[in-house]
């Protein structure tokens, strides 16, 4: 609503040997089914806790950092452990960073996943569901996580300027999030229509290719409009 950058989220790119990049779609699975995910991630969520630390270092210290978790990742017994150790390497204050989970991790069982999310948001940690209505986990389940935050799925985006199925979903998931007390994130918006659809709708916050394509740390630092406080 106020046009206003608030945070960015880690991505992931795999380069090949001939320049093109395979798609996360493809190499995380692997890297979930061979447990390389789990040291994989430890090193994506340092980076980009570095990454952090260099935005604020250049006077955006109002954004915030959101880095996806596996619930490979989230199942480990240091899991906690290793998120607070990253924090206390890289100086960052624990609620600038917010971990990304999707309904996936509801296989691990409601009484694990709700402990933990209690102990993440004890440390003043901020937990966002991933992907929301893609899954299966009950509307009981979701109104006991302590989450803070509901992105809409980009398919349900997708189907608001257009004539497919599921345009009434984003809807429903906006006034289920504001009954819930959490913050809703559209991801995947492309066009114009669906960022007015979205504001007209009373949804929060919006991501996607229509502000900002996946960029590099130098190339998001020039992009950036200047800190507050500065000329532009």
């Amino acid at each position: 609503h106020s046009e206003e950058v608030i945070g960015v989220e880690a991505l992931m790119r795999w380069r090949a040997e001939d320049g093109r990049f395979v798609p996360p779609d493809r190499f995380i699975p692997v890297a979930e089914r061979s447990g390389l995910i789990v040291g994989l991630g430890n090193w994506v969520l340092r980076i980009a806790l570095h990454a952090l630390a260099r935005l604020r270092a250049a006077g955006y210290d109002r954004l915030r950092m959101a880095v996806n978790v596996s619930a490979v990742q989230f199942r480990q017994p240091d899991f906690l452990q290793t998120v607070e150790e990253a924090l206390r390497d890289t100086g960052t204050n624990p609620e600038a960073l917010e971990l990304e989970i999707t309904e996936s991790v509801a296989a691990l069982g409601f009484g694990y996943v709700e402990k933990l999310l209690h102990q993440l948001k004890s440390a003043g940690i901020g937990v966002a569901i991933d992907d929301f209505g893609t899954g299966f986990s009950s509307l009981s389940y979701l109104d006991r996580l302590p989450a803070d935050r509901l992105k809409i799925d980009k398919s349900f985006v997708w189907a608001l300027d257009s004539q497919q199925p599921g345009r009434r979903i984003a809807d429903i998931v906006i006034e289920l999030g504001r009954k819930l007390g959490m913050n809703v994130l559209a991801e995947g918006v492309e066009t114009a229509a669906q960022t007015s659809l979205l504001r007209d709708l009373g949804c929060d916050d919006a991501q996607g290719y229509y502000f900002g394509k996946p960029m590099s740390l130098d190339e998001l630092l020039s992009w950036l409009p200047a800190p507050r406080g500065e000329s532009q």
